[in-house]
């Protein structure tokens, strides 16, 4: 009988980092927005990633561009642009490397939506 061997591709696992937000992230990412849909000011949210981000999408209508999209830079140039808040034409509204300290600081009200 032929001897069997068990190959596994660990590839992922050597790199070490996330691909996506992790679980407390994620979850006070989706604090923020179930506050802000009880307020009325955001109706929908999609995720996005790439190679270089993964950012979390607020809508106020399905069929327009994101309003404001909240990001994990994951090979970021500089410690503080960790996570970054962008508008509507990817300017960028706040940058820090903590999300919970970008998310609590942040006074989502005064943020003025473009339409």
């Amino acid at each position: 009988m032929n001897k069997i061997r068990l190959v596994v591709n660990n590839e992922t696992k050597r790199n070490g980092k996330e691909k996506f937000f992790i679980k407390k992230e994620l979850q006070s990412i989706l604090n923020l927005y179930a506050k802000m849909v009880s307020n009325g000011s955001w109706k929908d949210y999609s995720f996005t990633s790439s190679i270089k981000e993964v950012s979390f999408d607020v809508y106020q209508r399905t069929s327009e561009k994101p309003v404001l999209r909240i990001l994990k830079n994951l090979k970021p140039k500089y410690f503080n642009e960790r996570y970054l808040i962008k508008d509507k034409n990817g300017a960028i509204l706040k940058k820090s490397e903590n999300l919970n300290q970008l998310i609590s600081k942040t006074s989502w009200n005064k943020l003025k939506l473009v339409k």
